[in-house]
């Protein structure tokens, strides 16, 4: 039996054309339900005591078959899909376990509980459509949806779709290779038809399919597409990175990439996960990536290298595009929102607040062969903003360079862990304080850390998951060198 929860539902189209299927229930609900599945060519049986006149002139016209009474389990004899539409839930009860029974589907109207099969949402364009589900959790926001996609996708579809099914065999016997066919429809999505089967030209819209049908097919050319995936939340993806994703026969992918954004990317496309881990040789890594960006590129392939943030944010990206050109293959970059920005920005931090920085730097805590070594003397001054990546395993090195050189140890510091993402924390603090409180949270990567005044505005302007987090003691004791400064 189905839980109250709402499922993880699989979604399937059924081929219903000279099947049975049984309605129970003859008033309104049953009314809304029938006519889809007249139009999907089942052959629909509706049993009830009595019928609304719309069903009953269905039945005059020989469209549905009326059981007159109540419902009994032979009425469930060489059905093939169930669909309880009374308004007595103990009646739907009834009809439910008759149906799970004998291992049929049953969908039991506004009842989640009950159902097997849920009937979905669904924008229709000619053979063409998109069916919606929330898992029954909320049909009203899959109503709504379907609304707006009604709003967005053109009728010319429809037209287009026929026309493409018409043509399906002719298509792959002239496109044998996946490569060249899904060419040959970018070409065709692209180009004038979609155009002029809107303009109701539809002579003109099949001759331009069959120009396409009988160029000369060219061999695929591969390229690389350095996408930045953003700090987790999918919907900072912009929209660029998002067609790119869709386009990917393959998706070479950092671990920090959230699977928010990889579900969203092409669902047959071939992922692999290339991220680094600690203790790893990073270099040997590096090159691992590289290798396998050249050689799916080099077989045709359209390579998708995945990066959290941005890829010219500390992210590499600039080895790889020489690694690319190197070789001679074509490739593009599609920026990612940077942590810096995104993490503040979800932090309530905002990095240039005129009161209280006048300059923004954006630093790695981390080298190629340790800590990284930095102009502490300028970067001690006040009124500028800091902010660290890759820092959580060198937050102690951070304070205590930037006490030594003159930074105050009250200046305040935020680390935004997870940031953009659900599980987002946020810890503030003052700079003496540091590192004793990211032991005290046991804070890890990916963490991003903020240094300046700005980073005390999270306790104020707080919007996004948890609040930040503060010191859960008086005080952490600061380091003798932040006491003697």
């Amino acid at each position: 039996m189905p839980s109250s929860a709402s499922p993880a539902l699989f979604p399937l189209f059924l081929d219903l054309r000279g099947r049975r299927v049984l309605v129970v229930g003859g008033g309104s609900i049953a009314t809304r339900k029938v006519p889809a599945l007249l139009e999907a060519g089942a052959e629909v049986i509706v049993g009830a005591p009595d019928l609304t006149d719309n069903l009953r002139n269905l039945k005059q016209q020989a469209h549905i078959t009326h059981l007159v009474g109540s419902f009994t389990p032979e009425w469930l004899n060489d059905v093939w899909l169930v669909i309880a539409a009374t308004n007595h839930r103990s009646v739907n009860q009834v009809i439910a376990d008759a149906a799970h029974a004998r291992k049929l589907w049953v969908n039991v109207v506004d009842d989640a509980e009950l159902t097997s099969a849920q009937l979905s949402a669904r924008v229709q364009r000619g053979p063409l459509q998109v069916a919606i589900s929330s898992g029954g959790a909320s049909p009203m926001l899959a109503r709504h949806l379907r609304e707006q996609l009604e709003q967005q996708l053109d009728e010319s579809l429809g037209a287009l779709a026929e026309r493409l099914a018409g043509l399906r065999a002719r298509i792959r016997q002239r496109f044998p290779n996946l490569a060249t066919r899904r060419a040959f429809f970018e070409r065709i999505l692209r180009g004038p038809v979609p155009t002029l089967l809107r303009r109701g030209q539809t002579l003109a819209a099949q001759h331009a399919i069959e120009s396409e049908l009988h160029a000369t097919p060219t061999p695929p050319r591969g390229s690389v597409a350095l996408v930045g995936a953003g700090p987790g939340d999918a919907g900072l993806l912009t929209l660029r990175a998002l067609r790119v994703l869709n386009e990917a026969d393959v998706i070479l992918y950092d671990r920090l990439v959230s699977q928010d954004v990889l579900a969203l990317a092409r669902r047959d496309a071939l992922q692999i996960e290339v991220g680094k881990r600690v203790g790893e040789d990073h270099d040997a890594t590096q090159q691992h990536i590289h290798r396998l960006m050249i050689e799916h590129a080099n077989t045709g392939k359209r390579v998708v290298r995945l990066k959290g943030g941005d890829s010219f944010v500390f992210g590499r990206g600039g080895e790889e595009l020489e690694a690319l050109q190197a070789e001679g293959i074509a490739f593009e970059v599609v920026p990612g929102i940077t942590a810096a920005t995104a993490c503040a920005a979800y932090a309530g931090i905002p990095l240039t607040h005129r009161e209280y920085a006048q300059s923004l730097h954006i630093l790695t805590a981390r080298a190629r062969n340790g800590e990284a070594e930095h102009d502490w003397a300028a970067l001690a001054k006040a009124q500028q903003t800091l902010v660290f990546y890759m820092g959580v395993s060198g937050l102690s090195h951070v304070r205590e360079r930037l006490i030594a050189h003159g930074r105050s140890s009250d200046t305040p510091f935020a680390l935004v862990e997870n940031g953009s993402r659900p599980q987002q924390r946020v810890i503030t603090g003052t700079l003496a304080q540091l590192p004793e409180l990211a032991q005290q949270h046991a804070v890890q990567a990916p963490a991003l850390l903020i240094i300046g005044e700005v980073a005390a505005l999270a306790q104020r302007l707080h919007w996004f998951g948890s609040p930040p987090l503060v010191d859960t003691h008086e005080r952490c004791s600061p380091s003798p060198l932040a006491r003697a400064a």
